[in-house]
């Protein structure tokens, strides 16, 4: 239950400072504290992309249950998909730990700073990724049901192989395919109540796959530099600003479609609700392919990046046409307006979700 989606690192940097962890003078024995090792393993599990998995999980078992879920499956269910999403953004951390150390973005990630102040060593940050996902089996399997461990344990799989290992710095289609793995919640959450996986979570499913490139590209257009620096192959790094802002629209419009298909199970509350919450971020989408329109004629979008060799998929020079430009300056509004909204709108149609689920009303 992860998110290739940085959903994901939800605008502020990829990891946070910890204390003592870049202290020169305290040495090994201050800076392997307790308390800082254990704020390190924690900062590895990416916290706030938790946060937003969990948001969509206990939406998705209310509807399941059509109601209010026996508290302690819920629980257990959250519990479960926190140490399974923490699991695999650790081993996450592991396998990145050298593009992290890059980008700007991540640098402050435990595993990013150089050796002489480093609080986690590699090997043990591998040994708490697996063990939370050992854990993470356990507690489903035993407590909920072997589907929803199995589907969790199918998330961890695809984040680490599919994704970071086989997709991330290969192809511009990496959190398009990639993203997928952020989308188990739902299934996870669906599968703990019923014991079964159906049509509706199914859409839930699609539901997020199609939010996640809107709002992933959204913010690595503005961290467009790091991801060139690292030679990651994100959409925005390999194709003009325009191309992205049409690519955003267009899943935009797919997923607004898909929330609308959860109507006929969530009622009719549920679909004005959705209806709303899809315009405003139709809106908001329009809103950024016209900038992008506006700054290419001017001749501020399409300017020549350099960018890596490696970073272009099958490219022999170090320059790839377009990479957004002047649209992509660190602070700039433009993307970073698409992607806070992207969050409050999953937040906002989950809680409509939850809503309509517990409604004597609004079914159809």
């Amino acid at each position: 239950m992860t998110s290739a989606n940085p959903l994901v690192e939800r605008g502020r940097g990829g990891g946070d400072a910890l204390p003592g962890a870049s202290e020169p003078s305290g040495g090994i024995r201050s800076r392997r504290s307790v308390r800082v090792v254990g704020r390190s393993l924690l900062a590895l599990t990416k916290p706030r992309i938790i946060e937003l998995l969990l948001v969509t999980t206990v939406p998705t078992m209310m509807l399941a249950a059509r109601g209010l879920p026996a508290a302690g499956l819920l629980m257990i269910t959250l519990t479960g998909g926190a140490l399974a999403a923490g699991s695999a953004n650790t081993i996450n951390c592991y396998l990145d730990r050298d593009i992290d150390a890059v980008m700007r973005r991540t640098s402050r990630r435990p595993l990013a700073r150089p050796a002489p102040l480093a609080v986690i060593r590699p090997a043990e940050a591998l040994a708490f990724g697996i063990g939370l996902g050992v854990a993470a089996t356990l507690l489903l399997g035993l407590l909920a049901n072997w589907l929803s461990a199995a589907l969790a344990d199918l998330a961890i799989l695809f984040y680490v192989f599919v994704y970071t290992l086989g997709l991330k710095r290969r192809t511009a289609s990496n959190i398009v395919i990639g993203g997928a793995a952020g989308c188990f919640p739902v299934l996870v959450g669906w599968a703990a109540v019923t014991g079964t996986v159906g049509v509706a979570p199914v859409i839930l499913f699609a539901v997020i796959f199609l939010w996640t490139p809107p709002h992933f590209w959204a913010l690595a257009m503005k961290f467009k530099d790091d991801y060139a620096a690292a030679r990651v192959p994100m959409l925005p790094v390999v194709a003009p600003a325009r191309v992205v802002a049409r690519k955003i629209l267009l899943y935009s419009y797919a997923m607004v479609a898909a929330t609308l298909a959860l109507a006929p199970y969530a009622g009719w509350i549920y679909a004005a609700g959705a209806a709303g919450l899809g315009g405003w971020f139709l809106a908001e989408a329009h809103r950024l392919q016209s900038r992008v329109g506006q700054m290419g004629r001017a001749g501020r979008a399409v300017q020549p990046t350099e960018v890596p060799a490696a970073a272009v998929p099958g490219g022999a020079g170090g320059v790839t046409e377009g990479a957004c430009g002047g649209l992509a300056r660190p602070g700039h509004p433009a993307p970073m307006r698409l992607f806070h909204l992207s969050i409050a709108y999953l937040s906002l149609l989950f809680a409509l979700v939850a809503v309509t689920s517990v409604l004597p009303l609004g079914r159809w």
